[in-house]
């Protein structure tokens, strides 16, 4: 596999997934072929990913915020009303929803 670039895996899992998902039959010839570069761009992407966490949490021990990266959160700060009322809602990742298509 020629992909080095996440972005460059990450659209071949995205087009592997659409084929996937709108042909009619299943194509036995190129699903072979379709998993084979799936699994190659998914290691590229993982990869990728893996390193990025890895200096996000270097990043965050250095700054004194080493528990930051595994989702332990900091006691939340007091409101512009001395800590009074209702509490500002989460904006971290927990909150999301999962889009992913695959």
């Amino acid at each position: 596999m020629e992909e080095k670039t996440f972005r460059d895996a990450y659209e071949v899992l995205q087009r592997h997934a659409e084929t996937l998902r709108n042909q009619e039959e299943p194509n036995i010839d190129d699903l072979l072929d379709i998993v084979n570069e799936s699994v190659d761009a998914y290691k590229v992407c993982k990869q990728r990913i893996d390193a990025v966490e890895k200096a996000l949490e270097e990043a965050l021990v250095s700054a004194g915020l080493e528990g930051a990266s595994r989702g332990e959160r900091a006691a939340p700060a007091p409101n512009e009303n001395g800590g009074k009322g209702r509490p500002v809602p989460s904006r971290g990742f927990d909150d999301m929803d999962d889009d992913t298509p695959f």
